[in-house]
């Protein structure tokens, strides 16, 4: 398992210890709580990386929100739901194109961007930015927190 100060991900060193402590006794790992307590500080400096991110979650492939940090004026239940079918579309169209598993989704619109990043098989990456943004460094960016949930071993 990876310790907390491997990870430099800004996470709360105590959650990610009581995150591990709990599933070193076989307790229940998928607390919401707790999930969120230990992404949410990955995702809040994912969203410091540019002023153009307006806002991040993770969701699970159901479409509950795990982990935001989100403006106002975006309703994460609604994102959730959103996301869940998207992504759902998305996995089956690159099925059927033939195209292997899917990896992101990217939608551009006339005010910006949305992109849904698959973190393992049980929760995606969701980043909404301004049209303004550098799209290569945000996709870097958004990878390299994909990287840092799941090392962190809580979903």
């Amino acid at each position: 398992m990876v310790s907390a100060p491997e990870l430099n991900t800004g996470a709360g060193f105590a959650d990610v210890q009581a995150l591990q402590a709990s599933e070193d006794k076989g307790a229940n790992v998928k607390d919401e709580t707790a999930i969120s307590a230990a992404i949410r500080p990955i995702l809040k400096r994912l969203n410091s990386f540019s002023s153009d991110i307006s806002a991040s979650a993770v969701m699970s492939r159901d479409g509950r929100s795990l982990a935001t940090a989100i403006g106002e004026g975006v309703d994460s239940e609604r994102l959730g739901a959103m996301c869940a079918t998207m992504l759902s579309l998305g996995e089956k169209a690159s099925h059927e194109l033939k195209r292997g598993n899917l990896k992101m989704v990217l939608i551009h619109g006339e005010d910006g961007y949305v992109v849904l990043l698959r973190i393992a098989e049980k929760a995606v990456l969701t980043v909404v930015s301004l049209p303004s943004a550098h799209l290569g460094m945000m996709l870097i960016e958004a990878k390299k927190t994909v990287a840092d949930i799941i090392a962190l071993n809580v979903l």
